[in-house]
């Protein structure tokens, strides 16, 4: 779906965010799909089928969701931003041990496939191939949660150099 954040950067970002069902909203309108949901949205896109009117229909849709952002004042990279921020103060607050056994369950698990299928020239099969790529995604919002990102970091070194210009 990689395509999607170069076609229409904001809508393939928010797709997979906290403004996942607003995103599917905008595309599905524009494509003519009658369920709204980001499940509905994403079988249509993964299908291989659009047209190219139906690739212009998304990039209409890119441009009526981002003047939906604007209008009310939704800053997508601030929401991410917020919302590890405040998964990290909760575990600051409450010393919960429960994140920790799952990066470890994720690490291992994320580890131990990749291992087991270069050691052991298992032929994948897609079944395993998609448990493969959702724990390579949580190994990356494990990291995320306990070591910040880079995106965050580049936001803010953005923020202050606008900041110092003013």
């Amino acid at each position: 779906m990689d395509w999607l954040k170069t076609l229409a950067p904001l809508l393939g970002t928010a797709l997979a965010g906290p403004l996942g069902g607003a995103a599917a909203s905008f595309i599905a309108d524009k494509l003519g799909i009658e369920s709204k949901t980001v499940e509905a949205v994403n079988e249509v896109l993964n299908s291989g089928k659009l047209s190219p009117d139906q690739l212009s229909q998304i990039k209409l849709a890119e441009l009526d969701f981002k003047k939906f952002l604007e209008q009310n004042k939704i800053d997508l990279a601030k929401l991410d931003v917020d919302n590890t921020k405040s998964a990290r103060d909760m575990q600051t607050a409450t010393k919960a041990t429960t994140p920790a056994i799952l990066t470890y369950l994720i690490t291992l698990g994320f580890f131990g496939i990749l291992a087991g299928l270069l050691l052991y020239e298992v032929r994948p099969s897609e079944p395993l191939l998609i448990m493969l790529g959702a724990l390579g995604a949580a190994f990356g919002a494990a990291v995320n949660f306990w070591l910040g990102s880079s995106h965050g970091s580049s936001v803010k070194s953005e923020q202050i150099e606008r900041l110092k210009g003013q």
